[in-house]
């Protein structure tokens, strides 16, 4: 017997779990992509864009995933030839960095591990060796191992070696789930997607970018004609957005999760981000007390509020994710990056997507299947998961409607 019919529930770190309202707008007959509304529900995007990074600069949009993304930022800002630094938190880095080796910069990486975010002290170390680097490249959250890095520390530690190195930040996990300041933390370029804290199914990647990243555009020799930012950005006419046709539907998807986003408020986005990622791990603690599950990240600080990695031993980590997405409808993310696909280690990881349109009832949903899948799977484990997590939950301040009420709600 199967219990996983009914609506399943994809806690994986993106795609992420898309809205009703999402998927509603977005099921509709073809708009007109030459005149009326579609022309002017773009235009509305590009400021609530800016709005979600904390951004007064600019923002392009691409019909892309966040590997399109990456290429973007890369064709507009760095020539063949040229060096950028890397600071590798896990697989995603290295992935950039791959794909800068490939349109021909010269890449030095510094390699973090997978359980640390970015040391600045190394950082500074790096830049005191040489410090003719064009670019300096940091992935804000790193998905697969769930570290989160201190951007803000990496701009302090370029300003402080004197670096005139573009600061990059990778955000394709981070934006709408982990609080992010494009200009307060002097970022040059941020990369990211639709599908994961945007709520919007995959196919759309944007990068933002400043005064100087531009004027790195505009000294390059060339730029190829789909990457280039500059039409965009300022469009003569509608078809520049995006080089082409429109992501029509896509469009409208985003138009609602921007407007749900503002809605909600995007401080109380990152509150309830952090709040829902400390019940999980909460529960991760009390399983592991009597057990071999841990937190892949340590240190609170250091773990992002959109994804959380796992460290359980081979096989338990696939056996437990087989168990409960078959039995019981929930799907937990792989162990990526952390081992070899070929490797039996493989087997030893998995992944708690928590991002995005998330919500108490879920969490505590995910964490007793967990909990239920730990004891289907004879895995050994802490009791008092789901009580740690519930706790978590219910100190979280009311919202004002319940806030005002004289009487208490429970």
């Amino acid at each position: 017997m199967s219990l996983n019919h009914g609506r399943s529930y994809l806690a994986i770190p993106g795609p992420s779990v898309m809205p009703d309202a999402v998927l509603q707008a977005m099921h509709r007959p073809s708009p007109n992509i030459y005149a009326g509304e579609l022309i002017d529900l773009t235009a509305s995007l590009i400021p609530d864009l800016l709005h979600v990074a904390r951004s007064s600069q600019k923002v392009a949009i691409y019909i892309a995933n966040g590997h399109g993304a990456w290429e973007a930022a890369l064709a507009n800002t760095v020539a063949p030839g040229e060096r950028i630094l890397l600071l590798a938190t896990g697989n995603f880095g290295h992935g950039w960095a791959d794909m800068a080796e490939r349109l021909g910069a010269v890449v030095d990486r510094v390699e973090f591990g997978k359980r640390s975010p970015i040391d600045p002290t190394a950082v500074a170390d790096a830049l005191a060796k040489r410090n003719d680097y064009k670019a300096v490249m940091a992935v804000h959250v790193d998905t697969a191992t769930s570290a989160r890095s201190d951007i803000a520390a990496v701009r302090q530690v370029m300003d402080d070696a004197g670096s005139d190195a573009l600061l990059f930040a990778d955000c394709i996990a981070s934006l709408g789930c982990d609080d992010f300041r494009f200009d307060d933390w002097g970022v040059d370029v941020m990369v990211t997607a639709c599908q994961k804290g945007l709520m919007t199914p995959p196919g759309m990647a944007f990068v933002y970018f400043n005064d100087r990243a531009d004027a790195a555009r505009q000294g390059l020799a060339q730029v190829s004609p789909y990457w280039d930012w500059s039409p965009r950005v300022d469009p003569d006419m509608y078809y520049q957005y995006f080089c082409g046709t429109a992501p029509t539907h896509h469009l409208y998807g985003l138009r609602v999760a921007l407007d749900m986003i503002k809605a909600e408020g995007l401080d109380n986005v990152f509150d309830r981000h952090r709040t829902l990622a400390q019940a999980i791990w909460a529960a991760s603690d009390a399983w592991g007390q009597d057990g071999p599950l841990e937190l892949n990240i340590q240190n609170p600080d250091h773990r992002s509020h959109a994804v959380t990695g796992v460290r359980i031993g081979a096989p338990l980590g696939t056996q437990l994710r087989e168990w409960c997405e078959h039995q019981a409808g929930l799907t937990l993310g792989i162990g990526l990056g952390m081992a070899a696909p070929d490797d039996p280690a493989w087997h030893g990881f998995f992944r708690f997507g928590h991002m995005g349109h998330v919500n108490a009832q879920m969490v505590i949903g995910l964490v007793g299947t967990v909990d239920a899948g730990l004891k289907a799977c004879a895995i050994d484990h802490g009791a008092g998961a789901v009580d740690a997590a519930a706790r978590v939950i219910a100190a979280a301040p009311l919202p004002k409607v319940l806030a005002a009420k004289a009487e208490p709600c429970c």
